[in-house]
């Protein structure tokens, strides 16, 4: 367990910082803008759940919870030496990204066809879902460019695609199962 009972360190203040593993990288890293923008995406999930009740607050608080596993195992380079390492990396696996795909299935099946784009709006839970979708598709892409230059749990990649899509159909959900989505209207402003 955690136990945070100082709050400031001062051992970032030369521009680097420690990862799960105990490395000291630059701040502007590739790997920590990924996590940190895994935290930017929970963040905005916090945000969502002021208009959430039910089903989908409680769907949004596992995801959450999610977010920080995610964190955690962005912020732990070297998948090779988790089985040396003293206390067991948290990582990402299969069991979330199906939990997602199960989830959109069932949001998705109760919802109208789309035959537009829809523009992110509608009720204040979806305007703040569709932030959530943007600021994690950003995150996904960050972790594919760490991807292609340091090992990543694929896993943790998946369950990024997979999470935008989640907030897109939650979205609609929202928006009384897209009868309320916002159309968009190709060129209605020329």
């Amino acid at each position: 367990m955690v136990t945070l009972n100082k709050i400031y360190t001062r051992t970032g203040d030369g521009g680097d910082t420690a990862l799960g593993n105990g490395a000291r990288v630059a701040k502007e890293s590739v790997r920590v803008a990924a996590y940190g923008t895994v935290d930017e995406t929970n963040a905005t999930i916090g945000m969502a759940r002021l208009y959430a009740e039910g089903e989908i607050d409680a769907a949004l608080a596992r995801i959450q919870n999610d977010m920080f596993d995610l964190g955690a195992d962005l912020c732990r380079p070297d998948m090779a030496k988790d089985a040396d390492a003293e206390y067991p990396p948290l990582r990402v696996n299969a069991a979330l990204v199906d939990r997602l795909e199960t989830e959109i299935d069932a949001m998705n099946a109760a919802q109208e066809t789309l035959k537009s784009f829809i523009l992110p709006g509608g009720s204040p839970l979806a305007a703040h879902l569709h932030l959530c979708r943007t600021v994690s598709r950003r995150a996904e892409r960050l972790s594919v460019e760490l991807s292609r230059i340091e090992a990543v749990n694929h896993a943790a990649i998946k369950y990024l695609n997979r999470l935008s899509d989640w907030f897109f159909v939650a979205a609609r959900a929202a928006n009384e199962n897209g009868k309320s989505d916002v159309l968009w209207v190709p060129g209605a402003n020329r």
